[in-house]
């Protein structure tokens, strides 16, 4: 696919769109803009120039403006993915929603919120949390990432277990299309069966599909009541086959997190404290929500006899901010350890999870690898991390971690899984995705995509290639 440089005339009509202050083409500007939180250098790319809007109307301009001069338009958030689904590949422009960052609405009668896209995920949890309520929506970087790229996403984090990931909080969105158009999809309904699910089709489509410029979301009562357990695990395979026996057990946990021993020191070395059992145990976090106090200790009872009985050295009561710091942490230790990372999200049904961690654990030493492992182990998302060792070259490394896709992706298609389970396909995980979906599913996709957006503008050369 050729597609047009951004010429001056471009650049004018686009200041006519958003004024000249929101148009950027200086080059020290813009290198944010060239990549997410992948921080290795390979993957990427700097846009020709980057635009804050900060209507729908002004979306719709300029997507109508790239089709009729055929270049490819980036939507982005606050830049916090980690599947380069924000880099421009193909120059163009970056349109940033960064700008539009208002809660327009809190309806405490109805349960709802109305955003915009720009809007921090933690201060949406906090102006819901002013009004008695609650946004179930967590990812690990709530604190930094914005609800409309959790929503182009399907963002998972902590509280997929009880709550689902980000498509099960969205009750409409308001959406650029790629042609131009504003359209509204979804309503504030429990339920309908009226037509496709476009809604959901552009949940998780990672901004190939349209720009999210308005989001109607679900917020519920807060809980009143809730505990976090922290159960030490000598063994990591134990650790992690207790998920299956604390939901057979009929408890409904709100989080199950798992993290194994080194990635416990690192994150400890990072935050510069000592973490109870950090000498040789391995952590399942577990927080749960109670009708009542004797509810939650009844939980919490049964709760430690279940990892007591299958392994656990000792279950504690944790200190909640602690904990949590502890758990979203990890991200930024891993960082602190070495800047080029492989950021493996493969997931697998949960009682599978296991046997994944062991053979997570057998390719990495067959190839040499140093991981650091920590998952969302209540739905069977696993992230890995490998790092880059200090006496290897870039293209010798690379190479072991290429070689050691192929048997883990195999292992885990084998299993019910597949390659991502919440941080999306992007432009870093394409070619993976095309060679582990089954080829009807991908032809699928693509017809999808080629029907919307015939032009091709929207974020491409992601999820596949450009044609």
């Amino acid at each position: 696919m050729h597609y047009e440089k951004i010429t001056t005339e471009i650049l004018e009509k686009l200041k006519a769109i958003v004024g000249p202050k929101d148009v950027v083409t200086d080059a020290d500007a813009m290198q944010p803009y060239s990549h997410d939180e992948v921080t290795d250098p390979a993957y990427h790319h700097m846009p020709e120039a980057v635009v804050f809007a900060e209507t729908a109307q002004q979306v719709s301009a300029i997507i109508k403006l790239a089709n009729a001069c055929h270049f490819p338009v980036v939507p982005r958030g606050a830049g916090t993915g980690l599947a380069c689904g924000a880099v421009p590949e193909y120059g163009g422009i970056v349109l940033s929603l960064e700008k539009m960052n208002k809660i327009l609405e809190i309806n405490e009668d109805g349960l709802y919120a109305v955003v915009e896209p720009g809007v921090r995920t933690s201060d949406l949890q906090e102006a819901a949390e002013k009004k008695g309520l609650f946004y179930a929506g967590d990812p690990c970087s709530g604190d930094s990432c914005f609800i409309g790229g959790n929503i182009a996403t399907n963002a998972g984090g902590n509280r997929a277990v009880k709550y689902g990931t980000t498509r099960h909080q969205v009750y409409s969105v308001e959406v650029v299309n790629p042609t131009g158009r504003i359209v509204n999809l979804g309503a504030r309904l429990q339920k309908q069966s009226t037509g496709y699910s476009l809604d959901q089709l552009v949940i998780g489509s990672e901004g190939t599909l349209g720009i999210i410029t308005k989001a109607t979301l679900k917020l519920l009562p807060k809980p009143k009541y809730a505990l976090d357990l922290l159960a030490i695990f000598d063994d990591r395979r134990q650790a992690m086959g207790v998920v299956t026996k604390i939901i057979k057990a009929g408890i409904t946990p709100t989080c199950v997190e798992f993290m194994d021993n080194i990635t416990i020191k690192s994150v400890e070395k990072y935050l510069n404290e000592n973490l109870q059992g950090s000498d040789n145990g391995n952590y399942v976090i577990v927080e749960v929500e109670g009708t009542s106090e004797d509810d939650l200790d009844d939980k919490a009872v049964i709760l430690d006899e279940v990892c007591t009985e299958n392994g656990a050295s000792s279950v504690l009561v944790a200190d909640h901010n602690k904990i949590w710091q502890a758990r979203k942490a990890f991200a930024e230790a891993v960082r602190a350890e070495s800047l080029i990372v492989c950021k493996e999200d493969v997931v697998v049904p949960v009682d599978q999870e296991a046997a994944l961690l062991d053979e997570i654990l057998r390719l990495a030493k067959k190839y040499n690898l140093v991981t650091r492992i920590a998952s969302h182990a209540g739905d069977g998302n696993i992230h890995l991390n490998i790092l880059k060792n200090e006496d290897a070259t870039y293209e010798d490394w690379d190479q072991r971690v290429k070689a050691n896709q192929q048997e883990l992706y195999k292992f885990i298609y084998a299993h019910g899984g597949r390659l991502s389970g919440e941080h999306g396909i992007g432009y870093k995980r394409k070619h993976l995705m095309e060679e582990f979906t089954d080829p009807g599913e991908l032809e699928m996709m693509k017809a999808i995509k080629k029907a919307l957006d015939p032009n091709d503008i929207l974020n491409p050369g992601k999820i596949f290639d450009v044609d």
